[in-house]
């Protein structure tokens, strides 16, 4: 099913790693509302035995602006991010949202910025771990029911869902249980919930019910790569009586133990 979803999505080249420092990018909704998946992905790679660095002058990636329409904003923040991260041949961030504005729409917003060449060596977390460093088993353990959901720029616009995929068959102890309809937008899209409140909370709902679905099989668990969809979905799940007690997790955190 992956194979499939993933038929129109762009194939990256993947240069070699060579053990050189990695650059931690944490885009600010991780740094403000779940610090808990930057600490799992310093810990996933610190376990790998691979060198991190944290620029201190990071900021955001422009995406906010640039998905509002105020690209000239948006470009002064993609080129202060090129010159923060200038130096580095790895960048590494624990969000395929940013991840996907780096490296594909910087080229959009300003073709000519020293940042677009900057935002092309920006990896999402799993897709470095498996399309990188070629690690697709962690000797990881977590003996629950558990879906995943990917979020639209990590399955099309990088071509996420495979290793992501990988990483959660090898979590010994996991059962995988799918989310009926995965490939559907569950209306998060950034400033697109705030400028377009009901067409947003409309796509939140079908989500809501597909995962409903699975939540009657037994499923407890959700893990993600997009913990800006979390905030959209997971808070309409806390407003449900019945899902309410279901968790959501950065896969990062399920890679850790």
């Amino acid at each position: 099913m992956i194979e499939a979803l993933e038929r129109n999505v762009p194939r990256w080249d993947y240069p070699e790693y060579k053990g050189e420092p990695v650059a931690l990018f944490i885009p600010c909704f991780i740094d403000q509302f779940f610090p808990e998946a930057g600490t799992a992905t310093v810990k996933v790679l610190e376990k790998l035995g691979v060198p991190l660095e944290f620029p201190e002058d990071q900021t955001c990636c422009g995406q906010p602006a640039f998905n509002s329409g105020y690209w000239e904003d948006a470009k002064k923040v993609m080129n202060h991010f090129g010159e923060v991260f200038r130096d580095y041949r790895w960048i590494v961030t624990p969000s395929a949202a940013c991840a996907s504005m780096c490296r594909v729409f910087f080229k959009e917003a300003d073709p000519n910025s020293p940042a677009v060449e900057v935002g092309s060596r920006v990896y999402e977390f799993t897709e470095f771990l498996v399309n990188v460093l070629k690690k697709t088993d962690l000797g990881a353990s977590f003996p629950h029911k558990c879906a995943l959901h990917i979020g639209c720029h990590g399955r099309r616009e990088l071509g996420i869902a495979a290793a992501t995929q990988a990483l959660i068959d090898n979590i010994r102890g996991l059962e995988y249980v799918p989310i009926p309809k995965v490939e559907e937008c569950c209306g998060f899209g950034g400033t697109f919930s705030v400028k377009m409140p009901g067409t947003s909370l409309n796509m939140g709902k079908k989500k809501i019910e597909n995962i409903r679905e699975i939540f009657r099989q037994g499923v407890e668990h959700i893990a993600t790569t997009d913990m800006s969809c979390a905030m959209h979905f997971g808070g309409m799940m806390k407003r449900d009586p019945e899902l309410k007690a279901m968790q959501i997790h950065y896969i990062g955190e399920l890679l850790v133990g």
